[in-house]
């Protein structure tokens, strides 16, 4: 692979022409994201009832979710410039990342419900998180490379679908597994929670072979490729460029993006907060229990959770391509802030239903914000970056992600504690104001427009 120690460029748009693809072109390069976002959705919906099997306390909970903000902090950006400067005849550009991630995730994920112990449950989970990250941020770069400007709308929400999708039947296996395989290991972990790991360990190879074996990548330039094979670095410059890429690229960044900051820094603070205690706001609400009294009902609460979860992704499938259509006619970010606002008010509703049955009925706005936060901001983004720079700028926005994450888990231990009352509703109510602020927030992001088909 050849690596250079600067961008092919800095201009916005590329400087050759791009044909359109078709939908199923389009389905073919995004497929990989359908495993990628499979393992996501264990994450979401599995990994805090694992460390609940394990016997850990929900207050610390967020700090045992660290890996996932670390990670990304520092994982995406690199990998971002790497493959910005990575050409290889055989292998592409984003292609190595793609399957380097996918393999890691896997072999993480098929050994994620072995864990006999809290620290091997978390270390796994520095492990799998390490592989999505490596995987995720060139397939953000991907669509911008392959497609032309005016089917970012697509291509990004084309990425939503498969999110929608792969975290749906992630969150469905749980609770189908929950019902065909009863028992539990010597840990105290169920055996349910086997079988839906196995199946995404499978799934997260499988879909990013697909796509890898369907989509060519856009080779360079011959002007490219001789700029990348004269300014190929050694030795310890192989090691420092990225981050200078990183900061360089920072120091540059355009103001969409410091704005879209703002968004992020509320939005992703909330979401991790409804993962972390979704199941056992349910446990409360519905089955008038917690994992403290009685891990049985946890265990039913649980599995329900997954269903909830596998129902809003439902949603965000079915609504991702009519975002398209939103985002064309009513621009970008008043659909983001609209769909920002039904997220904000699921969020308040939730706690307070009883009835299993009822909490799908707010899920279906919170599916549809959640369509909106896969794709709708990267249009934003991408019509917004230089082009020889999308693989870092993606990884930054990566950054947007994870620090959020990072300051909530550090900090919202001591707040569920002394100002939530120790209470999983009030936790979810709580994201709910911050999703509130997320959405007027975006409301004040100025960005180009981009026409899509």
């Amino acid at each position: 692979m050849a690596t250079s120690t600067s961008s092919a460029g800095t201009h916005h748009g590329d400087h050759r022409h791009k044909p359109s693809l078709s939908l199923s072109q389009i389905i073919n390069m995004n497929f990989g994201f359908f495993g990628i976002q499979y393992s996501f959705g264990l994450q979401q919906t599995a990994i805090n009832p694992i460390y609940t099997f394990l016997h850990a306390n929900p207050d610390e909970l967020p700090i045992l979710n660290l890996a996932g903000p670390m990670t990304g902090l520092l994982i995406q950006p690199i990998i971002g410039a790497l493959s910005d400067k990575t050409w290889s005849p055989r292998w592409g550009r984003r292609k190595p990342y793609f399957l380097i991630g996918a393999i890691t995730c896997s072999i993480a994920l098929f050994f994620m419900p072995f864990s006999s112990a809290l620290w091997m449950a978390a270390g796994l989970l520095w492990i799998l998180d390490a592989g999505n990250n490596t995987a995720m941020e060139p397939y953000r770069a991907f669509v911008a490379d392959k497609l032309p400007r005016n089917q970012f709308a697509k291509g990004f929400l084309t990425q939503s679908f498969f999110t929608g999708l792969g975290i749906t039947l992630a969150n469905l296996s749980l609770y189908f597994f929950q019902q065909v395989w009863k028992g539990e290991a010597a840990t105290g972990i169920p055996y349910w929670v086997f079988g839906a790991f196995f199946v995404g360990s499978f799934c997260s190879v499988a879909s990013v072979l697909w796509s890898i074996s369907t989509t060519p990548e856009i080779p360079p330039t011959d002007e490219e490729l001789a700029l990348l094979r004269s300014q190929k670095t050694h030795g310890l410059g192989v090691i420092l460029e990225p981050f200078r890429e990183i900061f360089s690229s920072i120091a540059t960044m355009p103001k969409t993006l410091w704005q879209l900051a703002l968004v992020y820094l509320f939005q992703w603070y909330a979401m991790f907060c409804y993962w972390q205690y979704v199941s056992h706001s349910i446990a409360k609400s519905v089955w008038k229990t917690s994992a403290a009294e009685n891990m049985g009902l946890y265990s039913e609460a649980a599995g329900w959770t997954g269903l909830v979860n596998g129902f809003y992704n439902i949603v965000t499938f079915l609504s991702a391509f009519g975002l398209v259509w939103m985002a064309k006619k009513f621009t970008a970010r008043y659909v983001h802030a609209f769909c920002l606002l039904l997220a904000a008010t699921a969020l308040f509703i939730m706690p307070g239903i009883e009835n299993k049955y009822l909490l799908f009925a707010p899920m279906i706005g919170f599916g549809i914000a959640w369509a909106s936060m896969m794709g709708v901001p990267y249009i934003m983004v991408a019509s917004s970056i230089p082009q020889a720079k999308n693989g870092v700028y993606m990884g930054i926005v990566n950054m947007m992600i994870v620090i959020p994450m990072i300051i909530q888990t550090l900090s919202f231990g001591w707040v569920y504690d002394h100002l939530l009352d120790a209470d999983p509703s009030n936790a979810l109510r709580f994201a709910g104001v911050f999703l509130l602020i997320a959405s007027l927030a975006t409301l004040r992001i100025k960005a180009d427009e981009v026409e899509s088909e």
